[in-house]
């Protein structure tokens, strides 16, 4: 159910969560789980296991605080426009997002394809910013989008940087996105120790078909939380191209990596 992975996420050891708190953002994050398909009431209370009755006294509180939104017959619900103000400041108010960004404006330049900056979280990693190619069609990475860590190289270059016994992917099935995903856990960590041999992990049409990634670790944090990634469609993924894409992007991790550091002072985020 969804609300088992908010209660999961949203208390520590010793700390018992709220209830209503941690059905709000259960609910939240359903719908945006959900995306553009929106949900009728009876369809959110079953999926939560929560009351009818509780589950519209809770949406109508966060429609009218403009966290929810309703069409005009009331019976459809989605994910409002006060989350996307809570997720620009989180973007706004990191340091090292904005460092980094010109940097990926400089990867971009130099190879012309669509380059990432993504961070782990739990057993996903997060799109925190996205220069595209002009060269082909968008993919699915957009920023906020979150995707399991096994399916693609940044993912992997993270999951890389930590030992094998201590990989945050849960004990369930590996979700397979393509015939390509790594969904065999001894092949995934054949695969990881790969990635701490070269320095940089490959996903090769795991995450979408048609496209290869290339994904870096940003070691400013040990274990490394941060990655950047370049994506290319294979139809001219040439051996030369791959080359300078991995040359290029070396580069710039060492340059994000020189310039960044923790913060004297400021807080250890977690």
């Amino acid at each position: 159910m969804a609300e088992s992975s908010g209660t999961d996420r949203g208390t520590g050891p010793g700390v018992r969560g709220v209830k209503s708190a941690l059905r709000t953002v259960a609910l939240l994050e359903l719908l945006a789980e959900r995306a553009d398909r929106p949900a009728r009431l009876d369809e959110l209370a079953e999926e939560m296991d929560v009351p009818r009755s509780s589950m519209y006294q809770l949406l109508r509180t966060l429609v009218d605080c403009g966290w929810v939104r309703t069409d005009t017959t009331g019976s459809l619900y989605g994910i409002g426009i006060r989350t996307l103000l809570t997720g620009t400041s989180y973007l706004d108010g990191d340091a090292r997002v904005r460092a980094i960004r010109p940097y990926l404006d400089e990867a971009s330049d130099a190879l012309g394809e669509t380059i990432h900056l993504a961070r782990l979280d739990g057993p996903s990693v997060v799109y925190l910013a996205t220069r595209e190619s002009h060269e082909y069609l968008r993919t699915i990475s957009r920023v906020g989008r979150r995707v399991p860590a096994h399916a693609g190289a940044l993912g992997k270059a993270l999951l890389a940087e930590r030992p094998d016994g201590e990989l945050p992917l849960g004990e369930g099935p590996l979700t397979a996105f393509t015939q390509s995903t790594h969904t065999d856990r001894a092949v995934l960590l054949a695969d990881l120790g790969r990635v701490r041999e070269r320095g940089y992990a490959i996903d090769r049409e795991e995450t979408v078909s048609g496209i290869a990634g290339f994904g870096f670790a940003l070691r400013y944090d040990a274990p490394a939380v941060d990655a950047i990634s370049c994506s290319v469609p294979v139809a001219r993924l040439t051996d030369a191209h791959q080359s300078r894409v991995v040359s290029v992007m070396r580069e710039i991790q060492t340059k994000i990596e020189s310039l960044l550091s923790p913060v004297s002072g400021g807080p250890d985020w977690r």
